[in-house]
């Protein structure tokens, strides 16, 4: 979350298995019209530079979070800030799934597209 706040991508890329998978959010959206989500480093590469990247700020709060062997589940809200200055707030429950090393391999973000576009104020 920090590399992700702080702009820092090849740190945020360091994180991941070579085969992990992000789906932010899962299933089908307009982040991933295909719902298949974005696999290994190339696709998660792609993935930072068409969303991540166009986002001014993160700023995220862990509500919660639940530990079990290889998984964590994290209750959180992201607010994002735009360019213009507007935002959007995301409330949500992240997954991670971390093989042998702890490098993650899955990333699950369950989000509502629609509720999150409801909260978007402009500045």
């Amino acid at each position: 979350m920090t590399a992700v706040a702080e702009g820092r991508k090849q740190d945020w890329l360091d994180l991941f298995a070579p085969d992990a998978l992000i789906e932010d959010p899962v299933g089908p959206s307009f982040l991933d019209p295909s719902g298949n989500g974005h696999r290994g480093i190339d696709g998660i590469t792609a993935f930072w530079d068409d969303f991540i990247s166009t986002i001014a700020g993160f700023r995220f709060t862990i509500a919660d979070s639940f530990a079990n062997g290889d998984c964590c589940a994290n209750v959180a809200t992201i607010t994002t800030t735009m360019a213009d200055g507007s935002t959007m707030t995301i409330d949500c429950v992240l997954i991670y799934k971390v093989d042998e090393d702890g490098r993650i391999t899955s990333l699950r973000a369950h989000w509502e597209p629609d509720r999150a576009m409801a909260t978007i104020t402009k500045p």
